[in-house]
C-alpha cells in the first residue's frame, strides 16, 4: 500500500532487481547521491558522509537547481543486509528531532519489494502527500539505478 497512515507515511514498490542490489542501493554512498539527488538535485560526493553501519551518522547536501542548498543528516540505526535499512532523518541539522524511516526489502520472483516507512509527526496530510511524492521521485531514480 502506499498511502497515509496514522504514525505517517508508507510506500510500497516493486522493482525487478535483486534484493542485494536495491539493499545496495539503499546503503552505498555513490547509490545514495544519484538516487537522494533525483534526476532533479545534486548530492555532492565533497558534501556526503555515509557508511551505513547502526549507530553512525550521515549527512548529505542537496544543491537544488536554483543553487540553494538543503543539509540532511541522520543516524542509522538498523543495517540488515539484503532485508531492512532504519535511519532517521531531518532536513533542520540544528534540531534534535528526526524522522525514522524503515525500509524492508522483500525477494519475489525475479525481483524486490520495498516497503517503505516514515514517521510524520506533526505533519499536516498535504505534508504528508509531498513526503510520498518525494519518495516516489527517489525510487523513480533507484529503480532507474538498480536496473541499468
Amino acid at each position: 500500500m502506499t498511502g497515509l497512515t496514522p504514525e505517517g507515511i508508507e510506500i510500497d514498490r516493486d522493482i525487478a532487481a535483486p534484493a542485494s542490489r536495491v539493499f545496495e542501493a539503499f546503503t552505498r554512498a555513490e547509490d545514495f547521491a544519484v538516487w537522494f539527488g533525483t534526476d532533479q538535485v545534486n548530492v555532492p560526493a565533497e558534501e556526503l558522509d555515509f557508511v551505513a553501519e547502526p549507530g553512525r551518522e550521515w549527512r548529505a547536501t542537496m544543491v537544488l537547481p536554483d543553487g540553494n542548498r538543503i543539509h540532511w543528516t541522520g543516524e542509522f540505526r538498523e543495517v540488515t543486509p539484503d532485508t531492512r535499512v532504519v535511519f532517521t532523518l531531518t532536513d533542520q541539522p540544528d534540531d534534535p528531532a528526526r524522522a525514522e524511516v524503515r525500509v524492508e526489502l522483500t525477494p519475489f520472483g525475479e525481483g524486490t519489494r520495498v516497503h517503505v516507512e516514515q514517521d510524520t509527526p506533526g505533519f499536516p496530510d498535504d505534508a504528508k502527500r509531498a513526503t510520498i511524492a518525494g519518495y516516489e521521485g527517489f525510487l523513480d531514480t533507484l529503480q532507474r539505478l538498480v536496473t541499468a
